[in-house]
């Protein structure tokens, strides 16, 4: 029977739109955004998983969702992360030397939905696959088990979604904006 390694998945927090002449690379949180990083890395930090480091985009909006995070992780930044697809983070994955248990991936959509349901695949669908299916929003954490026993061995259809939260699942205030 294969060990289980575990993925941790989170999206960067509400980002702010306020200076236009920034580039996209450059820009900060928002309030809200800085609110939904620290209540999600309280979340992650009591749920009780152990992450061994995080590999991160570089980007200004990445670092300040985990500098509000307060996640007491060690992070490596990934030029490659920035703005990346399922193929070039899948990639990430595969290439981690030593035998890390888990690992947190901190990056930005719509790879970071995309990469969820590609390792989870078709076969491995349940509620919160549906859920993730349906969104993956600012600040969302999803947690994969993926049944390999080395990184290296990633690949489509080895995961399975054991959680998924949402800011908005903590604190109904930093749902979607003008709903309900």
């Amino acid at each position: 029977m294969a060990k289980v390694k575990r993925l941790g998945l989170f999206r960067h927090a509400k980002s702010d739109w306020d200076d236009m002449s920034l580039r996209d690379f450059d820009r900060g949180l928002n309030a809200r955004g800085q609110r939904g990083a620290a209540l999600m890395g309280r979340h992650i930090a009591e749920y009780g998983a152990k992450w061994d480091r995080v590999l991160a985009s570089p980007a200004k909006r990445i670092k300040l969702t985990l500098e509000s995070s307060a996640l007491k992780v060690p992070v490596d930044y990934v030029d490659a992360a920035y703005l990346a697809d399922s193929t070039t983070l899948m990639a990430m994955l595969t290439a981690i030397a030593g035998d890390p248990s888990a690992v947190m991936l901190a990056g930005h959509n719509p790879g970071m939905q995309e990469l969820a349901l590609d390792l989870a695949g078709a076969t491995n669908e349940n509620a919160l696959f549906g859920e993730v299916l349906e969104k993956f929003p600012t600040a969302g954490f999803a947690v994969l088990d993926l049944a390999i026993d080395k990184w290296a061995d990633c690949a489509p259809n080895c995961g399975r979604i054991v959680h998924f939260a949402r800011p908005r699942d903590l604190d109904p205030e930093l749902g979607p904006v003008g709903v309900g």
